[in-house]
């Protein structure tokens, strides 16, 4: 039986591969340990549990922190980066109906799990395989997340490569978050409960970062 908790660390694992992608696309920078976290989890096909996803909840401290502050009012709302939390969800629903799109998906995810013998997470060959499955899937379905930024960094192939990466992971979060009993509805209509619940893991993960 899922929780509130398992929902909420889903859905800040949509959060956090949002900002880093807005990161990338604004600073041609993002933090690396929430990247790692976020690319990583793409290859935790078999946790036990929705924490384990993201290597515990420290790992989505900043999608948490994000997600509270956002949903509470506590900081002005982002209009872009929930534009682009809708479109992750929008596109994981559509994805969830091409089973052959989600098994060629998961083939080439198998690959690049064998690509990490040889190369890092965060590696150019891993971050260019990662893109490329997101282009020749995800980037087909409708709509398609227009990322904004500065051109300078849209335009540097690293660059796209990385918010491409980060928008696979978001997907993967996403089908997480729906796999965990999570709908768009309860956004809106179980706020309260997804601040309360956000609030409770921060609180956790800073007093444990461990």
């Amino acid at each position: 039986m899922y929780t509130d908790n398992d929902r909420v660390m889903a859905l800040a694992g949509i959060y956090q591969a949002a900002q880093l992608t807005q990161q990338i696309a604004r600073r041609g920078m993002a933090d690396t340990q929430a990247m790692s976290t976020s690319i990583g989890s793409l290859f935790k096909v078999d946790s036990s549990d929705v924490s384990e996803v993201y290597g515990g909840i420290a790992g989505i401290g900043d999608g948490l922190r994000l997600l509270r502050d956002q949903l509470s009012g506590a900081k002005q709302r982002d209009v872009e980066l929930t534009r682009y939390i809708i479109a992750l969800i929008q596109l994981e629903h559509k994805l969830s109906k091409h089973p052959d799109m989600l098994a060629s998906i998961s083939r080439e995810i198998q690959e690049a799990t064998r690509r990490l013998q040889h190369f890092s997470l965060l590696h150019p060959n891993i971050l260019s395989h990662l893109a490329e499955i997101y282009k020749q899937s995800i980037s087909t379905l409708q709509p398609k997340i227009m990322v904004k930024g500065e051109p300078s960094y849209l335009q540097n192939p690293d660059n796209i490569n990385k918010i491409r990466a980060l928008l696979l992971a978001g997907i993967r979060s996403a089908m997480l978050w729906r796999q965990v009993g999570g709908l768009r509805r309860q956004i809106i209509f179980k706020r309260r409960k997804l601040i309360n619940a956000a609030h409770h893991l921060v609180t956790s993960a800073e007093a444990d970062p461990s």
